[in-house]
């Protein structure tokens, strides 16, 4: 048998969080070492402790309570612990959001009542409320929640890529890949002439190629490289995602004075000018902005 992951909890140690018990989950052997009052002789932890957690910035007499909270944190991840295993990719943190308001019967108690389109029966509708809740309470509730969720499924409507090019020479290699990756749909390839057009079409066959940005009322968010005057930070795009109620559009380009004639927000990936591929680009934003986990 391999030897056991070693897990001391500490208050001196990594706070807790359920990407930490996700990876403890699928350790094939944990062993939780719990001191007490004082702690165990350093010597041990820098000797046998693989990882120290925390469980919050307070302390306990030992580190019985965190081991059992680590305990039952990861039995609800093995296999038939928990009876629908739905329930639990849609916990809160799982995917890094707060989970939506719950509700029981009666539908009516002490005057308060359950919202109604959960008494609807139309599945559609409640999902819809069920992930516009979730996201109004986490940007309520815990924002800070925010910059490491994965906020892909809790976008209200659709969410498309598009890159504008100016010549043959945009390096687009992979970004069609990363868009079935963040199902995002076909990548939309934006150029001006009919030559360059049929270029990319010959270059790219598996891309939807168009003569101007279809924003289809959606909100058009243009990603810059660098931070300019009125550019939002990764994070702020990612609220403003979050918030919008319909289809979203992130529009990166080869040359950036194109996005410049768009509307729409503007967002930045680097606070300096860097000199990263067009496709290196838009590799980072979709992992900023929308990073599966």
């Amino acid at each position: 048998m391999k030897p056991g992951f070693v897990v001391f909890p500490s208050p001196q140690g990594v706070l807790i969080s359920q990407e930490i018990i996700e990876s403890l989950a699928h350790q094939e052997h944990v062993i939780i070492f719990c001191g007490h009052y004082e702690g165990i002789d350093e010597r041990f932890i820098e000797k046998y402790v693989d990882l120290e957690i925390s469980i919050g910035d307070c302390v306990l007499t030992g580190g019985e309570i965190p081991a059992m909270l680590m305990i039952d944190s990861m039995s609800r991840l093995v296999p038939g612990v928990v009876g629908k295993s739905k329930a639990v990719v849609e916990d809160s943190f799982y995917r890094g959001m707060l989970d939506n308001p719950n509700y029981t019967r009666p539908a009516s108690w002490e005057g308060l009542e359950v919202p109604e389109v959960l008494l609807s029966g139309n599945e559609r509708e409640i999902s819809r409320w069920r992930r516009r809740e979730a996201v109004t309470r986490t940007l309520t509730r815990r924002p800070d929640l925010i910059s490491r969720a994965s906020v892909r499924d809790y976008i209200s409507e659709g969410i498309s890529l598009a890159v504008i090019v100016d010549d043959e020479e945009a390096n687009l290699s992979g970004v069609s890949d990363l868009c079935r990756a963040y199902d995002l749909g076909r990548l939309f390839i934006v150029a001006r002439t009919r030559e360059l057009r049929e270029a990319m079409k010959k270059k790219y066959p598996e891309a939807k190629i168009l003569a101007r940005v279809e924003s289809d009322s959606a909100l058009v968010v243009k990603l810059f490289a660098e931070a300019r005057e009125n550019s939002l930070h990764s994070l702020e795009i990612k609220r403003k995602c979050l918030e919008h109620e319909g289809k979203i559009l992130l529009v990166l380009a080869q040359d950036e004075r194109a996005l410049e004639r768009l509307d729409g927000v503007s967002g930045y990936l680097y606070e300096r000018d860097i000199n990263v591929p067009l496709n290196i680009q838009v590799g980072i934003a979709l992992d900023r902005l929308l990073g599966k986990r």
